[in-house]
């Protein structure tokens, strides 16, 4: 490969880095993405993927065949708890079914605070996807079996050594800014990062398998099944489908993931010991599954301190490193890109300082932090599911089968069971209704302007999201309408464009907005919203009954979608007050 220079270099080809290509090429800046391994994922991975990471994608594009090949809604409705599948002792009973995320639709929180519903596609399927819609935006920029093997930065950018693993040939790679989208495969350790945090808090196998489960499994519109045992220690297994065609018990693959504590590793030595004992554990022990592949890996929950060392970013995996549970891992990659790449792109096109990109790191490192002791809250607080079911360790299998036997029993010693389970079980809903967690962010940097008003408070920090135009929230969902056009609120500016809300007599804001865009440079769409007048009209009053300024004032919305400034009211230098704005937001002096 000859030598190259590109304005952005993307180390990895994974989610965050596919989606960090896709947001490049939707902006108008060129990249160039090198990735080591030969293809996309050949493991499903995650497979949540949440409102807000469903948004990123409509932006780029890919959002409408993601849900074409994902999970329907109505067979990712709940999620189960279930005593053992097939082994006629258990029965496959079931312990408890919960309605999950938006429960298909049903949800009127889910509804209200996104036009993208949440949906399901394991990464072995959605990265392909994302590859597709990143090639068309950036052809012949998406390098796979391209390895980087050394960073040098100097003052003005880095040069990549570049290994094509083909033909074993080095090439250098000259770019303004690299984003480290490798897992921490590479990028991390070249910049001496280590992640620092909770590490082997627990171990599991995982077997991606083809079978035919559906004469054992009913409840349709379950998607992730918790399967408790009375045997195996008091471990506990997930059965999740994968499709491709069918979901529910229908699904044609499957994954299998077996948890353990780390002193048991001896029994999974053996891809071969590994699938016997999923076997067992499933109770069929006649099944003949089609393996694909089996991965061991370690549950922990680790950040980067430093996620920005020079001209390098660190962004997904590279940064942070969550359990699966919750779902919040790939997700949250995908939030890192949409915050970074409009700030690498301003700077890069000139429109602002480089200032700019040192708000990366405050407004996503907190996430980070979260992101990762929820998933390890929700990790845990499995173990106590199956405590509460009387399944313990030191008892032997026998007793764990009578403890756990009396859920289904009646009488005063059921009824006490069931109290426990259930009242447990109804903790767990923190990990399936973390709505807050998802859109209750607040970034908090030289890039949004306070305003000196409290900050709204939810009265459940993880399961309650409260829509709000707090400077520093996500901009709130609301169907606005003009002359017959219906679209959301938040597409009313192109991707990588600012916007300007004002209300219903705001009309001084737009006009500020005009004249200080075309002094700047800037791409910003100034509109008034309300419910009988303005440039487009609330008709549900969604966001009139959420914005917090009056018929006069204004937000001002970044191209990632979160409020960087709010005037309650009127000014009486509405240009001055929004050229002084959007320069310290940029950087700018």
């Amino acid at each position: 490969m000859a030598a190259a220079e590109v304005p952005a270099l993307i180390v990895g080809g994974g989610g965050a880095g596919l989606t960090a290509s896709m947001l490049f090429g939707t902006y108008g800046v060129e990249s160039l993405v090198v990735c080591a391994t030969p293809s996309t994922s050949v493991m499903p991975k995650a497979h949540v993927l949440n409102q807000r990471s469903m948004e990123v994608f409509s932006d780029v594009g890919v959002a409408d065949a993601i849900y074409a090949h994902g999970t329907p809604p109505w067979k990712m409705s709940h999620t189960a708890w279930y005593l053992g599948v097939g082994r006629p002792e258990e029965g496959g009973r079931l312990i408890h079914k919960m309605e999950c995320w938006d429960g298909g639709g049903a949800d009127p929180a889910w509804v209200a605070a996104s036009p993208c519903a949440q949906t399901n596609l394991p990464q072995i399927r959605l990265e392909p996807l994302l590859r597709a819609r990143a090639e068309t935006l950036n052809p012949g920029r998406v390098r796979f079996n391209h390895e980087l093997i050394a960073l040098e930065q100097d003052a003005d950018g880095v040069t990549a050594t570049v290994r094509d693993r083909v033909t074993l040939e080095d090439y250098p790679v000259r770019a303004r800014y690299v984003l480290g989208c490798d897992g921490g495969r590479t990028v991390g350790r070249l910049l001496g990062v280590q992640l620092e945090g909770r590490r082997d808090v627990m171990r599991s196998i995982s077997i991606h398998f083809t079978a035919d489960l559906s004469r054992w499994l009913r409840d349709d519109d379950v998607l992730i099944r918790w399967i408790l045992h009375t045997g195996f220690g008091g471990a506990w297994s997930v059965l999740v489908p994968m499709g491709p065609k069918h979901w529910g018990p229908d699904s044609e693959e499957w994954v299998f993931h077996m948890l353990y504590p780390s002193e048991l590793e001896n029994l999974f030595d053996t891809d071969d010991k590994c699938v016997a004992l999923m076997r067992e554990r499933l109770g069929l022990p006649r099944l003949d599954p089609v393996v694909h592949i089996v991965t061991r890996w370690r549950l922990e929950g680790l950040v980067a301190p430093n996620i920005k060392v020079g001209r390098v970013f660190l962004v997904g995996d590279a940064a942070h490193r969550h359990p699966p549970t919750g779902g919040l891992g790939l997700t949250s990659a995908t939030h890192d890109a949409y915050n970074l790449c409009w700030k690498v792109a301003y700077v890069l096109k000139g429109l602002a300082g480089e200032s700019l990109l040192e708000t990366y790191q405050p407004e996503r490192f907190p996430a980070f932090e979260r992101n990762v002791n929820r998933s390890i809250e929700n990790a845990l607080n499995h173990v106590r599911v199956v405590e509460a079911l009387g399944i313990s360790r030191t008892n032997t299998a026998e007793q764990n089968r009578l403890n756990a036997e009396e859920f289904w029993q009646p009488g005063p010693r059921g009824d006490e069971r069931r109290a426990v389970v259930f009242r447990t079980l109804a903790s767990q809903s923190m990990e399936f209704k973390e709505h807050n967690v998802e859109f209750g962010f607040r970034a908090r940097s030289a890039a949004v302007v306070p305003d000196g008003t409290p900050e709204p408070v939810s009265c459940d920090d993880i399961r309650v999201y409260v829509p709000s135009t707090w400077p520093g929230s996500p901009l709130p969902h609301a169907w606005v309408e003009r002359e017959g056009e219906r679209r959301p609120l938040r597409s009313v500016a192109a991707p990588g464009e600012f916007t300007l809300i004002a209300g219903e007599d705001g009309h001084a804001w737009c006009d500020a907005a005009r004249k200080v865009a075309s002094e700047l440079g800037l791409d910003l769409v100034p509109i008034r919203v309300g419910h009988l007048e303005g440039d487009w009209l609330d008709p549900r009053l969604a966001f009139v009954r959420v914005r917090g300024f009056g018929r006069d004032g204004a937000i001002l919305v970044r191209p990632d979608r979160v409020i960087c400034w709010r005037s309650m009211g009127s000014s009486a230098a509405p240009a001055d007050a929004l050229r002084t704005t959007l320069r310290r937001v940029l950087g700018r002096p």
